[in-house]
């Protein structure tokens, strides 16, 4: 049951719930994103240098035996990502729909949205280009220490990073899925690398995002007074 701490609360039904633990596995996944990408940049990394090597006129077993095995390898890093996408992804709006649960109680005037904007935002067409970060700054600032302005910086970094990997990663595919040539492959494979390149980076900045939000709103919430918080 919620224990409510000192000073004017809310409604019964409407109480604090920790963000830290949900906050650690999501930065944990996004590690775990980060860790994938890497393994995705070496297996393209072959695919780009085998196919080089036929671009330069290299043949014979060797040359084919390392063709098959770079695009086995492809496709089996970007089987991999998909499935640490999905966990992380599913943990992340969890963690993001409690952030936003408890912006709400902190400043509920700083929110401009609907709560289930808090998921509805990321799959909407178009409406998830900008939605998700402009959510992210209200809680931001709802989440910021009373009478203080914490530099938003790294959600502005973040976003601009993940919105570049969505392009990137969408160009790359469309490249690899179209290529029959070695000189086609090869741009493809490099064009991921590049798409990985940049989601690595933008993973890290979210990373930085999860656990600085996540430490922003433990620390206001110990400081309270006035909201009650779940125990």
């Amino acid at each position: 049951m919620p224990t409510p701490m000192p000073g004017p609360a809310p409604s019964s039904a409407s109480y604090l719930r920790s963000p830290v633990g949900l906050g650690r596995a999501a930065a944990a996944l996004l590690g775990l994103v980060i860790a994938v990408d890497l393994f995705a940049v070496y297996a393209e990394l072959a695919l780009y240098d085998v196919t080089g090597d036929l671009m330069d006129g290299a043949g014979g077993r060797a040359v084919t035996g390392r063709l098959d095995d770079a695009e086995s390898l492809n496709s089996l890093a970007g089987g991999v990502q998909s499935g640490a996408l999905i966990a992380c992804m599913i943990v992340y709006l969890t963690w993001f729909v409690r952030v936003r649960a408890n912006a709400g109680l902190f400043d509920p005037s700083e929110q401009s949205m609907k709560p289930w904007w808090a998921i509805g935002g990321w799959f909407v067409p178009l409406v998830n280009l900008f939605y998700p970060r402009r959510i992210t700054v209200e809680i931001w600032k709802s989440s910021s220490p009373l009478g203080t302005h914490r530099s938003q910086w790294p959600v502005n970094v973040w976003w601009t990073l993940w919105l570049l990997s969505l392009l990137s990663d969408r160009l790359g595919f469309t490249d690899y899925g179209k290529a029959d040539a070695p000189d086609e492959i090869h741009a493809a494979a490099y064009q991921l690398v590049i798409s990985d390149a940049i989601d690595i980076a933008a993973a890290g900045l979210a990373i930085l995002v999860v656990l600085r939000l996540t430490r922003m709103q433990h620390e206001k919430a110990l400081a309270g007074p006035g909201l009650p918080v779940a125990v």
